[in-house]
């Protein structure tokens, strides 16, 4: 992209709240359920879509707003996908329980497997590029090997549902979000676990009784951030014992029940998130106020990702099957 070209020697700038549509992409005939920019600088243009439709679409965000390709692997919704580091692969699940491997240009599949469970949360490990972790409709959350098309691991959790899954920074221990809220507890909505032994590190990390529909790393500094079902973002240190930080709470969306994600801006300085009634809300990640919010979508926006070169660019989708670029 010629738009990328002149970013990629120099450092990203301070990041700016966008404000005007650049591309409405509405190829999708079901609901979006998860957007991603291509990892790789260079080809950051590209960006990832996953779709209740059953499709998987490679769209190009930055220069055309055109749709670059789309696979049609998975016989039921993809729920979870995911660009490789070397961004040459699409890692796929969905509920269909298969989970698929896609070579982007030819479009064939270099691994497949089938689960015993529908898959809802899938995530590359950050070091180890041939190794991803998969959870779903399931008590089990398995690690997988591209290489040997094998699990190398399972951690057992006694949660119906796994919501999503967050490697800490090195790969070394990562948190899963679930749907265990009890009535008398509230442990087992965020586990850590240990990658190597599967043991688990702690299950009382949050304690308040609502589910985590979505967990995001902040790029810079040692803390994570959990979206919760009862309308706020929760600020945890990344590091044992996850304490939470109870002098920060970044609310006014909505999430009800959506799976709405959250994400930082890549010099850390916004927290953008969806919310269940079209916008999108910037908070200021140091105060927790909120600097502005965009009418991005008639319906549920699930998800709001900041380009990782173009200081402004902002890609959004929701439920109506729709994709927006904005600048």
């Amino acid at each position: 992209s010629e738009l990328i070209k002149p970013y990629l020697g120099s450092k990203y700038k301070l990041t700016e709240v966008p404000k005007s549509l650049i591309f409405y992409m509405s190829k999708h005939s079901g609901p979006v359920n998860e957007i991603q920019w291509c990892p790789v600088r260079e080809q950051s243009h590209m960006l990832l879509s996953a779709s209740m439709d059953k499709t998987i679409k490679v769209w190009d965000a930055v220069d055309t707003g055109c749709c670059l390709k789309t696979y049609s692997c998975h016989s039921c919704a993809v729920r979870a996908a995911r660009w490789s580091s070397c961004g040459r692969r699409i890692l796929s699940g969905g509920f269909d329980s298969m989970l698929h491997l896609t070579d982007v240009e030819t479009g064939k599949q270099i691994f497949s497997s089938k689960t015993e469970f529908r898959i809802s949360a899938l995530r590359f490990h950050p070091t180890e590029s041939n190794i991803f972790i998969c959870g779903g409709f399931s008590p089990e959350v398995k690690a997988w090997d591209i290489r040997t098309s094998k699990v190398l691991r399972v951690y057992k959790a006694a949660v119906q549902q796994t919501l999503d899954i967050l490697f800490l920074p090195e790969g070394r221990e990562f948190l899963t979000s679930t749907d265990a809220v009890s009535r008398d507890s509230a442990d087992r909505t965020i586990i850590a676990w240990d990658f190597q032994s599967a043991a688990k590190i702690s299950n009382q990390i949050f304690h308040e009784r609502y589910t985590c529909p979505s967990l995001t790393l902040h790029p810079k500094e040692s803390v994570f951030v959990a979206q919760t079902n009862g309308n706020y973002m929760a600020l945890f240190s990344a590091q044992r014992p996850y304490r939470i930080n109870k002098k920060k709470r970044y609310e006014g969306h909505k999430v009800e029940g959506f799976a709405v994600g959250c994400e930082f801006s890549p010099d850390g300085t916004l927290l953008v998130t969806g919310s269940s009634d079209g916008k999108v809300f910037f908070y200021n990640y140091h105060t927790a106020r909120i600097i502005r919010t965009l009418s991005a979508h008639k319906e549920a926006c699930v998800s709001a990702i900041f380009h990782p070169v173009l200081p402004s660019l902002l890609a959004t989708c929701n439920w109506d099957g729709e994709i927006k670029i904005w600048q």
